[in-house]
């Protein structure tokens, strides 16, 4: 029985490591890390400010390996986020801030539509930021040897914002994966494209006004197209060539104009009002991650507003989320 107990000891410490093993190396790791930061000109003040109290987060791993973007079939992703509580909280919100709204749709030249339905999906309209230390778990995905380096570069750029006196450290909490504010904005793209559009010296994501400007800035200069289409869900013919078919969001191939796309589709009368010559291309979203999926069901024609979405969140499901609430919220507004 003793040499049973034994082995499942042995056994248990291969699998999992020694207990505390990741916090020591992790420990470990921040003293370098120290170093990297100081070469990048964060200033030392500013670095023991902002880490002294880092930790090594097992939850944020935990989250990394399993996102409901990668084992959720897209009916139940979409319907999920997209629910008549969702627009009617959205139709609220817009309806108490409308003046405002609709003038960043003018600067803009983006959608209010779409606004509230990024702010929706992303933060359920403010209710629900995030509670997880940002720099703890950027800190971890940095430690982390998965994504080590997009996160390295995340973390050096908050202790940037931070050094520069354009975020306050104090205020750093929200999502497991380093995002932050009403629209969950990663540091690179809060250096990239968050506004202090109220004019008080600071950039505030948790904030109506910043918030809103902020990523209708963000999504107009990256190309969106306002009043141009997301997407549309079509039927696809049997004998549809697989390898045109989009299965993962990391670069969307075989584009070409609607009116080269229609051969493969089953026609319906829905396709007639899309200008044939924008520029698509087919995607079967649930083939390579749920299990038996069909090959050709469910399916969408993508055009450029959603690869943009994509450029937001690199995932199929979250842009057709995006783009489906935004089609409601047009609907009720």
């Amino acid at each position: 029985m003793k040499i049973i107990k034994y082995f499942i000891i042995i056994f248990f410490t291969i699998i999992h490591g020694t207990p505390n093993a990741n916090e020591k190396e992790f420990d470990e790791w921040l003293v370098d890390f120290k170093v990297y930061a100081l070469e990048k000109k964060i200033s030392e003040k500013t670095f023991n400010l902002a880490m002294s109290d880092a930790v090594f987060l097992p939850k944020v791993i935990k989250y990394d390996r399993f996102q409901p973007e990668f084992y959720e079939d897209t009916k139940t992703y979409i319907s999920k986020r997209t629910s008549k509580q969702k627009v009617g909280t959205g139709t609220k919100l817009y309806e108490s801030n409308k003046d405002f709204i609709n003038s960043i749709d003018n600067k803009f030249s983006v959608e209010k539509e779409l606004l509230l339905a990024l702010m929706g999906i992303e933060t359920n309209f403010g209710t629900y930021v995030g509670k997880m230390d940002i720099l703890s778990s950027l800190a971890t995905l940095s430690y982390d040897k998965r994504r080590s380096d997009f996160f390295t570069k995340e973390l050096i750029i908050i202790l940037q914002l931070i050094d520069a006196g354009k975020i306050d450290h104090n205020i750093l909490y929200g999502s497991w994966a380093g995002a932050f504010g009403f629209f969950q904005f990663m540091p690179s793209t809060m250096n990239n494209y968050a506004i202090d559009y109220d004019k008080n010296n600071i950039i505030e994501l948790k904030s109506t006004k910043d918030s809103f400007a902020s990523a209708a800035n963000y999504i107009n200069k990256i190309g969106w197209k306002k009043n141009q289409p997301c997407f549309i869900k079509v039927k696809l013919k049997e004998n549809i060539p697989k390898n045109i078919l989009n299965t993962s969001a990391k670069k969307l191939h075989n584009k070409n104009k609607f009116k080269k796309l229609k051969k493969y589709l089953i026609k319906e009368d829905s396709l007639n009002s899309i200008d044939e010559n924008l520029i698509g291309s087919i995607i079967t979203p649930d083939k390579d991650i749920i299990p038996e999926a069909q090959n050709l069901d469910p399916a969408y024609i993508v055009f450029e507003n959603y690869e943009k979405i994509l450029q937001w969140n690199r995932s199929l499901r979250f842009g057709l989320a995006v783009c489906t609430l935004k089609e409601k919220f047009e609907n009720a507004l």
